[in-house]
Parts: C-alpha cells; sequence; structure tokens
C-alpha cells in the first residue's frame, strides 16, 4: 500500500521515500508519495526520483495498480530501475500539478455555474472541460464567464472531509457525474466542500486551498455532443 501524502496536503512538492517493488511493466512503486495517480479526469503527476548518488529517474506519469492500493510511478524509457530497498527523494513537476489544481477547482465551479448532470469531463494544465446532459442546450456566454469568475474573486475556501458509504448512500444528490463514481470500498468517501455552501460533492483530487489561486478564467468553445450533451471547456489565461 502507498501512503498517498498528497491527500492531505496537495502542496507538498518533494518527500522522502523508499521503493517497495517494481511491477513486472517496470513501474515504480514508493511506500509514499506526492504523485497522484490518475483518476477522476485528473491525469497523473510528472516529476522525477532522485538517488542518494545525485542521479535521477524521470517520471511520465502516475497511474493506481490494480487493486489501487498502490501507486505505480511509470518512468520514461530507457531508465535503469531502481531495487526495492533503496531510498529516494520524489520531486513533484509542481508547475504542471498547480496548473491542474487550479483547473480542478475550476471546473467544481463549472458544475456549480451550470447546475446541470455532468455526464464526462477532462482536466487540463490549460484547459479542462465538462459534458453536462441538458436538453435545452442554451449557454449564455457572457452570463456563464461572468459567474464562473465572480466564484473565483469570492476567495472562497476549498477543503475536504470525509462521510461514510452509507452516508453517501443516503444523499445521492451529492453525486453530479455521472459517468465517474466515487470511489468506494474503503467504507469512506472523501467530499471537496467550497465555501460554506458553494459546492460539496465527492472528489478524489487535488485542490487549491482558496477560489482566488485559480485566477481570471475564459470559455473555450462549447460543443454540442449528441442530442442533449452540451461540451464545456474553460481556460486559464495565465
Amino acid at each position: 500500500m502507498t501512503e498517498p501524502l498528497f491527500r492531505d496536503d496537495a502542496y507538498l512538492r518533494t518527500c522522502e521515500a523508499e521503493v517497495v517493488g517494481v511491477n513486472d511493466r517496470g513501474g515504480i512503486l514508493l511506500d509514499r508519495t506526492i504523485f497522484y495517480a490518475t483518476g477522476g479526469g485528473q491525469p497523473g503527476d510528472t516529476g522525477h526520483l532522485e538517488q542518494d548518488d545525485g542521479s535521477r529517474i524521470e517520471i511520465a506519469t502516475t497511474v493506481y495498480d490494480e487493486d489501487r492500493t498502490g501507486i505505480v510511478h511509470v518512468p520514461a524509457e530507457g531508465q535503469d530501475l531502481p531495487a526495492p530497498g533503496t531510498k529516494v527523494v520524489a520531486h513533484l513537476d509542481w508547475s504542471r500539478r498547480y496548473k491542474l489544481m487550479r483547473m480542478h477547482t475550476a471546473l467544481h465551479l463549472l458544475s456549480v455555474a451550470l447546475p446541470y448532470p455532468v455526464t464526462g469531463g477532462q482536466i487540463g494544465d490549460a484547459e479542462g472541460r465538462l459534458d453536462f446532459d441538458m436538453s435545452d442546450g442554451q449557454i449564455d456566454r457572457d452570463a456563464l464567464v461572468e459567474t464562473l469568475n465572480t466564484l473565483v474573486a469570492g476567495d472562497h475556501e476549498v477543503t475536504s472531509e470525509w462521510i461514510t458509504d452509507e452516508q453517501l448512500d443516503a444523499n445521492p444528490g451529492l453525486v453530479k457525474t455521472m459517468s465517474v463514481k466515487p470511489p468506494r470500498g474503503s467504507g469512506k468517501v472523501r467530499l471537496v466542500r467550497i465555501g460554506g455552501d458553494v459546492d460539496l460533492q465527492p472528489c478524489g483530487g487535488t485542490h487549491v486551498q482558496r477560489t482566488s489561486e485559480i485566477g481570471r478564467l475564459e470559455l473555450g468553445k462549447i460543443e454540442n455532443k449528441g442530442k442533449q450533451n452540451r461540451r464545456v471547456r474553460i481556460r486559464l489565461t495565465d
């Protein structure tokens, strides 16, 4: 099992860790990590592992293992792999991760500005999107971008809390996403809250601490994806 340090502190940029194994595909498993594993529409983190002799192992992406208890650091091709027991220092590509955090929180705000069921989504480091099940399909671009940036400028605190699987079952309205179900199996589910009552929904991803960190947003392309689905893209402006 890998201890997911990012879950308690998404702002950690480095950590000491030990290699506990290398899987049959060459993926490196650590006892603890700051690297977020691909999931919930958020890409896995990149960066590098520093060994005692100063050599680096570049990490191309990060994923969960089959039982989702271990986090696999996938090295770029052509590198020597560390032996189990090797001590390393994990270094995150912080610039990329921070943009993903800003965009992830921004997409939660988009689900507030457009209160329709979410059928899909993808988080990028410059642009992100959500797909909405909305039969009328009418979106006022100017009003939407104004609402989004008002929510950002509100400087709302972003926090996390936990509820049991049973509590989630008793409050199905917390789940906005139709295509991605909250992770279960541990008996508890993580919720991300924005402000006192701006937004509350299950999420295992990384987020900024305050909405003002997102910066000004702009709308990208809005597309029809079938009879009812509308794809809405937003962008960071820096």
